[in-house]
């Protein structure tokens, strides 16, 4: 391998790992938009694991938009990424395949804090911490196009999940 395929790899990897966290922050945050704007324009997200739905984007960021509400506070943290280079006209590293672990801490809107479940162990007495938590991993498809690298598909495999007994005061649905 030359040192400009090289260094063109490692630019690949860059900006893939840079779309899977902007992925976890519009997540987080609630910017659906923005997670809309990560997708190609046939990108499909499958969340039926986690007991969500599977359909395009946006689909997918309407019905995320709506279930969300209940996790004002949702934190992913994506580690472990094994990244895959494929052939797509026959041009080499025009896809990607991605799996990713993540463990997902989340608080229940109203939980031991403000209205919101936004408490941050503050002078309120909440504690902060999450009362809602899962992990899985994510099989990620990727594709590059003008605009960059791309998601094609997210599936989520989530393999567990754990919630904290509710505490007095605590609001769980």
């Amino acid at each position: 391998m030359t040192q400009r395929v090289e260094l063109a790899t490692v630019m690949d990897r860059l900006g893939i790992d840079e779309l899977i966290t902007e992925y976890a922050v519009a997540v987080d945050d609630g910017d659906w938009e923005a997670y809309r704007g990560l997708f190609t324009a046939d990108g499909r997200a499958d969340y039926r694991s986690a007991g969500g739905i599977e359909g395009d984007a946006r689909q997918v960021a309407a019905w995320l938009a709506q279930n969300m509400r209940l996790f004002p506070m949702r934190q992913h943290l994506i580690v472990n990424r094994r990244v895959r280079f494929g052939v797509r006209e026959q041009d080499i590293g025009d896809t990607a395949q991605v799996q990713a672990d993540y463990i997902n801490p989340m608080r229940f809107a109203g939980s031991d804090g403000g209205p919101d479940g936004s408490s941050n162990g503050g002078p309120d007495g909440g504690s902060g911490e999450p009362d809602f938590v899962c992990g899985g991993r994510y099989a990620f498809a990727f594709a590059r196009t003008y605009d960059g690298w791309r998601l094609r598909e997210v599936v989520v495999q989530e393999k567990w999940r754990r919630m904290q007994p509710a505490r007095e005061g605590n609001a769980t649905p």
